[in-house]
């Protein structure tokens, strides 16, 4: 009788889904529990997903930062990945081919291990101006047509940035309503990414 019980439990195991990012991912400036990744959990687990999102959101990372550590980052052996990643190289003016090289090696890291992935794109501060900006932008629409089995998210905080309602006081961080609102426009593209988590 007790084999059978365990049964439920193993069908129950939540998967593991590795959240690669920067201050946006880490809940920067937000209480405990109200950044995008416990929030996005709680939305997947109401919707039905036996999910475990992995917050690997350090505050002030760049592309260089999320390659240099990609790899303990995978110590705990994920199923699916969301990269997000870009926004302090566009706020510090980096090289978008240097950016998109770092965002390249991450993404082969993960395809090493065969590990689906939705790559969430950012877009450059509009100060730095339109030449730069498009570039940047192109990082990701690019990695994405490179790698068809890609999930392109294409701005992490659409329908957040720029407004002032949405947002902390800095302008940059979304407060508690920001959140909400990316985890509403995100919760689909990310059940979409949980489909793809190989049996």
């Amino acid at each position: 009788m007790a084999g059978f019980a365990v049964l439920p439990a193993l069908a129950q195991t939540p998967v593991r889904v590795l959240m690669l990012g920067d201050s946006i991912t880490a809940g920067y400036g937000l209480p405990p529990g109200q950044g995008l990744v416990p929030r996005l959990q709680a939305a997947l687990e109401a919707s039905g997903r036996q999910v475990r999102l992995i917050d690997a959101g350090v505050s002030g990372d760049t592309t260089a930062g999320g390659l240099a550590r990609i790899d303990w980052s995978l110590a705990e052996n994920p199923q699916a990945a969301v990269v997000a990643l870009g926004g302090n190289d566009g706020l510090r003016g980096l090289p978008p081919a240097n950016s998109r090289a770092n965002l390249a090696g991450i993404l082969d890291r993960l395809a090493a291990r065969n590990i689906p992935v939705l790559l969430a794109g950012m877009l450059a501060p509009p100060n730095l101006g339109a030449d730069y900006g498009r570039e940047f932008a192109s990082i990701y629409t690019t990695l994405a047509a490179e790698r068809p089995g890609i999930i392109l998210y294409p701005f992490l905080l659409e329908g957040v940035a720029g407004d002032v309602t949405l947002n902390q006081p800095d302008g940059i961080h979304p407060n508690p309503a920001g959140v909400a609102e990316m985890v509403r426009r995100m919760l689909p593209v990310t059940q979409t990414l949980l489909d793809r988590i190989r049996s």
